[in-house]
């Protein structure tokens, strides 16, 4: 039960989000985009991250979704965890791009070693018991963060107090209505209780 196989992002305008998607990361399988015009505001409670292997992978990732459109909400740096940073996409979605490596030991790619979806919740005691109790292990868990554990291949899932998110991505953590994503994988339907919406894999 501990399977995430693709996100869906549901947008305004699919065809400028596809134009978007093809250019800044092609995610291939793992990145749906879905039209939507339900309401939302603000920060949308969740991130997505992109780890690759080094800084060089990071910055070119970066400089492609900025070039396709994406605006800069956390320039690329290093710090003492690694190197990374973090841009808003046309469609509203917040994505981190990060390396664990502050050395770079190749010639620039655009390879992705993992997706990770990190979920801003109120309460992570109690959406650390709704995934736990559905089948997926927690991995590394301390107060306001939740490392599940996931199949090999499949997007991470992570959960972080929402203020917390936002703030590690340098956005406002206000923000209403819809998430404006949906998460196939094994869970199937079901709607988590920050209302993030599960659907079946297909």
């Amino acid at each position: 039960m501990n399977t995430i196989d693709t996100i869906t992002l549901e947008v305004s305008d699919l065809s400028a989000a596809e134009a978007f998607y093809a250019q800044a990361f092609s995610l291939g399988d793992r990145l749906r985009l879905r039209q939507s015009d339900d309401a939302t505001s603000g920060f949308r409670g969740y991130t997505l991250s992109l780890i690759v292997s080094q800084p060089a992978n990071a910055q070119l990732l970066l400089d492609d979704a900025i070039a396709a459109g994406a605006a800069v909400v956390k320039p690329a740096a290093k710090s003492l965890w690694g190197f990374g940073g973090a841009v808003q996409a046309p469609d509203g979605a917040v994505w981190n791009i990060a390396t664990s490596s502050k050395k770079d030991t190749a010639a620039p790619s655009r390879t992705i070693d993992s997706v990770v979806l990190l979920l801003g919740v109120d309460d992570v005691k109690a959406s650390k018991a709704f995934y736990v109790e559905r089948g997926v292990p927690a991995g590394k868990s301390f107060g306001s963060y939740v490392d599940f554990k996931t199949a090999e291949g499949s997007i991470g899932l992570g959960l972080y107090k929402r203020a917390a998110l936002a703030k590690s991505v340098n956005v406002p953590s206000e923000g209403s209505g819809s998430h404006r994503i949906r998460i196939q994988g094994a869970l199937g339907e079901v709607t988590a209780p920050d209302g993030f919406r599960w659907e079946q894999a297909v």
